[in-house]
């Protein structure tokens, strides 16, 4: 019998038998199920937290935003992989890959000269850079992802209509930045003909004078 199916065995006859642990032990054991199982879901929230800033950031850099980057993160080590047009974007890549909480970018974007007229070629067939159809949807949902977490419209609250492509701004923004801001990301929206501005800056309170 193979050595491999002897430890099988042997660890089903552990399993099978009836095993006592004191009081203490099992509640130490215990304690350490749920810490471990705590860590591991902190562990894993952390990473895909850090994989979704470094998607945001390079998905609105104005140097890389183009290209399609794939970005896989664990145990703080962060892997890049897709194409872009020269050494200057692979670099700036991993630049903007480089957040709190990562300890190693490992660069594996190549470098190809004809990306940009491949991707050129999908978005006039109406294709998004992974050559899925660009559908109303997909751009609402694009142009909504791309303001979660954008600085400049901490404080704001936009509505996103899109309608054969055009899209609609609505609602209220805290400065005029931000309303430039979020005119610029809806127009560099794979897909998008227009962006039809009717954003308003809201007025701050007025502030209450101090009496004596």
């Amino acid at each position: 019998m193979p050595h491999s199916w002897r430890r099988v065995l042997a660890l089903a006859a552990v399993l099978a038998s009836p095993t006592i642990v004191p009081v203490g032990a099992q509640a130490q054991l215990e304690n350490n199920r749920n810490s471990s199982s705590a860590s591991a879901h902190h562990t894993s929230r952390s990473a895909e937290a850090i994989q979704d800033r470094i998607e945001h950031r390079l998905a609105t850099d104005s140097e890389v935003r183009r290209y399609e980057i794939d970005v896989r993160v664990s145990n703080g080590v962060v892997t890049l992989n897709g194409a872009v047009a020269t050494d200057s974007q692979k670099a700036e890549a991993a630049r903007v890959a480089k957040v709190s909480g990562v300890v190693r970018v490992d660069n594996d974007l190549k470098v190809d000269k004809d990306v940009d007229r491949t991707l050129a070629e999908r978005a006039k067939s109406g294709l998004t850079k992974k050559g899925e159809a660009i559908t109303d949807a997909w751009i609402t949902a694009k142009v909504k992802w791309f303001y979660v977490g954008e600085y400049s419209l901490k404080g704001s609250d936009i509505t996103v209509d899109t309608t054969n492509h055009v899209v609609t701004l609505t609602g209220t923004v805290a400065t005029a930045a931000g309303k430039a801001r979020a005119v610029e990301l809806a127009q560099e929206t794979d897909g998008v003909s227009r962006v039809d501005d009717r954003l308003v800056v809201k007025a701050e309170p007025a502030k209450t004078k101090a009496t004596n």
